[in-house]
């Protein structure tokens, strides 16, 4: 299942760290400013409602990390998440296999960018799309998607991402103000 909030910016900081567990409150806290803190408490609360609407759990969970970084809940190893946010949407999926999302909202994509990040076929669907920002955060959010999925995160071949993901299923979804990608094994 899939959670969103596109309104993180409406989020009272000081009722979400109330709600939330003491982990995640210290996590939160650690942001300088503001927008990184009500990201974090978003999505989170977006884990809390998926894992109280699918599962009926009430209790705000507790993370362990894997070797990679990504976050398992303590105690429930068949729950699976992921989440994601950019400017003020936040995102979270829950399923029973393993799963990875992103999100990203509009922004300014150089063509260094394009050159460093997509390889020539990935380069060419973008140049011959009718909208080149879109065609870009559509394989963008794959890529990401992929990498949260594996556990791998961020790598420095992102070029070769999506060449041997036929085991992989994605659901791309555009709105007016975002794009998100899910995946999942097939």
């Amino acid at each position: 299942m899939i959670y969103i909030n596109d309104h993180t910016d409406l989020l009272d900081i000081e009722t979400a760290l109330a709600t939330v567990s003491r982990q995640r409150r210290e996590q939160a806290l650690k942001f300088a400013h503001e927008s990184g803190r009500r990201l974090s408490l978003a999505v989170y609360l977006l884990l809390m409602e998926g894992l109280q609407k699918e599962y009926g759990i009430a209790e705000p969970p507790l993370f362990d990390y894997l070797e990679g970084g990504k976050p398992v809940i303590k105690g429930h190893p068949e729950i699976h998440f992921n989440f994601s946010h950019s400017g003020n949407v936040a995102i979270c999926a829950i399923d029973s296999q393993p799963v990875g999302a992103d999100v990203e909202t509009s922004r300014k994509i150089t063509p260094s960018l394009i050159a460093y990040t997509m390889n020539d076929m990935e380069q060419s669907q973008i140049a011959s799309a009718p909208e080149s920002l879109s065609a870009f955060l559509a394989l963008w959010t794959k890529k990401e998607a992929v990498l949260k999925l594996t556990g791998e995160g961020i790598r420095n071949d992102l070029k070769s991402v999506l060449v041997n993901a036929e085991n992989i299923v994605f659901e791309t979804k555009l709105t007016e103000n975002y794009i998100y990608s899910i995946a999942r094994y097939k």
